[in-house]
């Protein structure tokens, strides 16, 4: 039916996939109170904010330190390389991820073999891990996957009965719990990225590596400064992957609000949860059991999820697939040896899986077109 005339049509609400403006807009103010001392210091690299924020972020983690890096899949390489990964070592990951976990131990010199995930929270498998884990496996690298954390009691327990050592992959599950066990706190050492569309992001590419170890730390921050113990003196062969100082004042502002934003993620995800219950075959994700999910993605699985996307892109939705290639069916790790059908569980969930739009400061009218849009696409058959 058309509107009567001499009234307009109503404007579809249109949902990015994710707005970064919300959490801009909060510290806003005070971070350009802090760019303006950071210009009159010309503290630009390695500034007295880098070491209050990683103090500040490895007491969120329950750590003892925190080595700040230039980018998640840095503070993966350099965790594992300062936790004394050697040539060939073997590391066992998910074959569901983001392609940086499988990145980083090549970088750091490893062999990755992989192991299919739980098709209830989409992370490692412990059982698949512990067929797969032979003499030459010296890591475990288990990815806390879209806000939710992997099953880091069991996980431990096959670590310690195999000799092995955890780094956990943090990078998506700032704030997460499970078991009683705090994200970044549960293994050796833990590797977050703070990209700016993560729970805690900066104004670019950012990370940092949480442990206990001291002598651990040391390592890592020499790694991450061309291998120098000391000015001029290369005790290994480093990178340049320094947290940037004023990633670190974006942080700083930002870490102190982790706590409300994820509540409000979690507020979209049950609005979802219970709008979208038993609509067409779409299968809702769901925190397990002792869990506390921080929702970086919320991901529903379908027959058609390309189909669904585009109908709801016409309808000026965003949606994102994460992630329609597994990393070992990629031709980056053709050498790995790997065909379809080598982890039938992980590439199920990759077939099948759409991130819908979920960020802080969603209104409720966005998510209801999110789902009045989801239902619609279901109805027409």
């Amino acid at each position: 039916m058309s509107a009567p005339a001499g009234k307009a049509e109503p404007r579809p609400v249109a949902v990015p996939f994710v707005d970064l403006r919300p959490c801009t807009e909060a510290i806003r103010a005070g971070l350009l109170t802090d760019l303006a001392e950071l210009l009159d210091s010309g503290a630009f690299v390695n500034g007295p904010a880098v070491e209050a924020f990683e103090r500040e972020f490895a007491e969120a983690c329950g750590r003892r330190f925190a080595v700040g890096t230039a980018s998640g899949l840095d503070a993966l390489t350099i965790g594992l390389r300062a936790l004394g990964l050697e040539a060939q070592d073997e590391v066992v990951v998910p074959a569901l991820t983001f392609v940086a976990t499988f990145e980083a131990v090549v970088h750091a010199g490893g062999r990755v073999v992989v192991a299919d995930v739980r098709d209830d929270d989409a992370c490692l498998d412990p059982a698949a891990a512990a067929a797969v884990a032979g003499p030459r496996t010296r890591f475990l690298l288990p990815v806390h996957l879209y806000g939710q954390m992997a099953d880091m009691r069991t996980l431990g327990e096959l670590a310690a009965r195999h000799g092995l050592q955890v780094l956990e992959d943090a990078c998506q599950a700032h704030g997460a719990e499970r078991d009683g066990l705090v994200a970044g706190g549960a293994g050796a050492a833990a590797a977050f990225s703070f990209y700016p569309a993560k729970n805690l992001g900066a104004m670019g590419d950012a990370g940092a590596l949480v442990l206990d170890d001291e002598e651990v730390a040391a390592t890592a921050r020499a790694l991450r400064e061309h291998g120098q113990t000391s000015t001029y003196h290369s005790e290994h062969v480093g990178l340049t992957s320094r947290l940037d100082t004023f990633q670190a004042l974006v942080l700083r502002r930002k870490l102190p609000l982790l706590g409300r934003w994820n509540d409000e993620r979690a507020a979209a995800a049950a609005f979802y949860g219970e709008a979208l219950r038993e609509v067409g075959d779409l299968r809702l994700p769901a925190a397990a059991s002792g869990a506390l999910h921080v929702w970086h993605l919320y991901t529903v699985r379908t027959a058609d999820p390309t189909g669904l996307a585009a109908f709801l892109a016409a309808r000026g939705i965003g949606t994102k697939r994460h992630y329609p290639e597994p990393p070992h069916l990629a031709p980056a790790f053709a050498h790995l040896g790997h065909r379809p059908g080598s982890f039938p569980v992980a590439e199920a969930i990759a077939r099948e899986t759409l991130s819908l739009p979920l960020f802080p400061g969603i209104s409720e009218q966005q998510l209801q077109a999110v789902v009045d849009g989801v239902r619609e696409f279901f109805s027409r058959g």
